[in-house]
């Protein structure tokens, strides 16, 4: 290293000298020693040239030098510049110092406002001299040029290598690499075996959530790469989480096929300090590179599209891109519904008892604009019928579902047996293999012997514990053994009877209506009766039209039928409530809840339709019971109702087993009192014609 000391002055010898030691990445802070001693080496050459105050800096080894933030060695360097504490700022070359014209020019411009000398391989520089700024100038541009030309390279060869397949950055868990650079399956079984589980669990419960819980519940791990940057990639088992889970299903790789630029990197600057976001999805058509089929598969490509579906439907806060999740709500057709006026998804809402239905409405404008909302209505009749479509489409192959689900439920038996099974194998061999190492090694190493047996023991721990976890999954599945086939068989063939037991699992049924139906556009039109019109679009294609009825204003299903009001109408005219709720009572009746009849519950049922209360003082002037009317005629009370039903004192009844109501002035007519003349005096009745009796003039022989 050669260069004139000429520049160097008295006053920068008072001051420090600063030495400056970067390297970009820890990559090159492990392998590369050489050029790290060369920069620790310009300490000593400060010193020959007359420094006896040398700091080295050397926080930022490991750091890039493209930008200021988060190199805080970099930063003190500046502080002190600007304070007039340094004399010289050493560098084995530019590019060590900035990466950026910003960062380096203004390092440039406060070293000559303070008279500060810099000093690389090359030579000294007075940054106030203007030949010195300038060839300084030059090679802070020189040394960005080349930052910006190395990245550019290795990013163009890195997209060649991508665009033909060939660029393995990391491989996922369940595959490793072989000897020719091609990838495959992972040797191990229990790694294969705990992949394909997670797919077929999938497939079967519908939610990423729901699998997890699967696993933890069967305390079943899932084999995870552990990236070291000493030790590389490591194999472990851990519980999974959803993060896991979710990446799983949504990697291209297990479905066979190479993926390269699903992410994407955006910077954003927070108080003038740069953040990176990560790992950030793009659409499909963006994807740099995809090729199918090229190595072995976990599931295929259909199924891998059916589940990427899946997991964007199940999102939430995603408005009506998507249905949402099959929830525990009872509403059958929830994420299903689009409004037939506006196109926006309707959402559901329930009351507050659990025995109110669910109520579908367009609430879509209502809530992003304070517009009016479009339709809205309640949600069992559309359920219902819904349930009945599903039913005539579903029935016919309800045997083929029974005999599957059987099947599945075996398989998903046996696939936990089998993890399970493959896990104490795996841990058999882990205790074998450590008492081997511990019968290997000399008595004389007690030291290494008391670790080998530590190790010993907790691999029989391990395997105690999991042969106990075993005899436990086989002691309960013989108690709950595997469904009857020809119990399944019965059962398929009362499939409605089956959708509409309470035990029922209503996911269960989101999930097969979803299958069946991509969805329901639901609109009001101005008709009489009112009524809900839907289009229900099925998979594949078909269209089917539905009419549902709506309820009238007042009208709910837990309304009292409007026979039983007119039955009460008819009824207060002659009665009290409590003799109301007796009659109605012996005719079966029941409120809209299903109840009996009470005297409060008359008594509301008649305020609620307006209906007038029964009053003796006014009543009885014009209608009066059959004791009464007895008691007025002077017969008993058997007599009267003789005559009544004979027809001859006219009576009425509002219903069977209520009341005679008779009228008053019926008592006075001559008939009534020819009959209780012949009552009083124990002759027989007279007869009153009977209604198809023939006389000469109606006679036609």
């Amino acid at each position: 290293m050669m260069m004139s000391s000429e520049k160097i002055q008295p006053e920068h010898l008072a001051r420090t000298a600063f030495v400056y030691v970067r390297q970009s990445t820890l990559g090159q802070v492990r392998d590369h020693h050489e050029s790290r001693r060369r920069q620790y080496e310009l300490a000593d050459h400060a010193r020959r040239l007359g420094w006896s105050d040398v700091v080295v800096i050397d926080e930022d080894l490991g750091k890039s030098g493209a930008t200021a933030a988060g190199r805080p060695g970099f930063q003190r360097l500046v502080a002190d510049v600007s304070l007039g504490r340094a004399g010289a700022v050493l560098g084995l070359e530019v590019s060590r110092l900035a990466r950026n014209n910003r960062d380096w020019y203004q390092l440039l411009d406060l070293c000559g406002l303070m008279a500060t000398l810099i000093i690389d391989a090359d030579g000294i520089y007075d940054p106030r001299h203007l030949n010195d700024r300038l060839l300084l100038g030059l090679k802070g541009t020189m040394s960005e040029a080349e930052l910006g030309w190395l990245r550019q390279r290795a990013w163009e060869a890195l997209l060649a290598k991508a665009r033909r397949g060939e660029l393995r950055l990391g491989l996922p868990a369940g595959y490793v690499r072989t000897h020719d650079g091609q990838m495959d399956k992972h040797p191990d079984a229990r790694v294969q075996h705990a992949l394909g589980l997670v797919f077929d669990k999938f497939a079967e419960l519908g939610s990423v959530h729901r699998t997890v819980q699967w696993f933890r519940h069967a305390g079943l791990a899932l084999p995870v790469n552990d990236r070291d940057p000493a030790w590389g990639a490591q194999l472990t088992w851990r519980l999974p989480v959803y993060n896991t889970v979710r990446n799983l299903l949504r990697n291209p790789v297990y479905a066979g096929a190479y993926a390269f630029g699903r992410t994407i990197t955006r910077t954003r600057v927070v108080d003038g300090v740069p953040y990176k976001s990560r790992g950030l999805r793009r659409d499909r058509q963006d994807w740099i590179a995809l090729f199918h089929d090229r190595h072995a598969p976990y599931i295929s490509w259909e199924v891998y599209e059916r589940n990427q579906q899946l997991i964007a439907h199940n999102a939430q806060q995603r408005g009506g891109l998507v249905r949402g999740p099959a929830r525990e709500g009872v509403s059958l057709v929830t994420g299903l519904l689009r409004c037939g006026h506006c196109g926006r998804r309707l959402h559901v809402t329930y009351g507050g008892a659990p025995s109110i239905g669910p109520r579908y409405q367009c609430s879509g404008a209502a809530r992003n604009h304070g517009a009016a909302r479009c339709i809205a209505f309640g949600g069992l009749r559309v359920d219902q019928a819904i349930e009945r479509e599903i039913l005539r489409v579903v029935t016919p192959g309800a045997i083929e579902a029974a005999l599957a689900h059987g099947s599945a439920g075996t398989e998903a038996t046996t696939a936990a047996h089998r993890a399970l099974e493959l896990e104490l194998q795996q841990a058999r061999y882990e205790a074998e293999r450590a008492r081997r190492q511990y019968d290997a090694v000399e008595p004389e190493h007690r030291l290494v012997a008391g670790t080998l047996e530590r190790r010993w023991n907790a691999a029989l721990a391990s395997v105690h514990e999991l042969e106990q976890r075993f005899a436990t999954v086989v002691a309960e599945h013989a108690a709950h053994p595997a469904p009857d086939r020809a119990r399944l068989l019965t059962l398929a063939q009362d499939l409605p009877r089956i959708w509409a037991d309470p035990a029922t699992d209503v996911r269960s049924k989101k999930r097969i209506v979803r299958l069946l139906v991509e969805e329901i556009i639901a609109s009001a039109p101005a008709a009489v009766p009112p009524q809900v019109e839907l289009i229900v679009h099925w998979k594949g294609g078909t269209h089917t039209r539905l009419a549902v009825l709506r309820n009238r204003s007042g009208q709910h299903r837990r309304s009292t039928a409007q026979a039983v009001v007119e039955v009460v109408r008819d009824l207060a005219r002659s009665l009290p409530d409590a003799e109301i709720a007796r009659v109605l009572n012996r005719l079966g009746y029941h409120t809209g809840a299903g109840n009996t009849w009470t005297h409060g519950r008359v008594t509301a049922l008649r305020n609620h339709q307006g209906i007038a209360v029964f009053t003796p003082a006014i009543d009885h002037a014009n209608r009066l019971t059959l004791a009464e009317a007895a008691k007025r005629l002077g017969v008993s009370t058997a007599a009267a109702r003789r005559l009544v039903t004979r027809g001859l004192l006219p009576g009425t009844q509002a219903v069977p087993y209520a009341p005679w109501s008779i009228r008053a002035d019926a008592l006075d007519t001559e008939a009534v009192q020819q009959a209780v003349h012949a009552v009083q005096r124990g002759q027989a009745l007279p007869r009153t014609p009977a209604p198809n009796q023939l006389t000469i003039e109606n006679s036609s022989t």
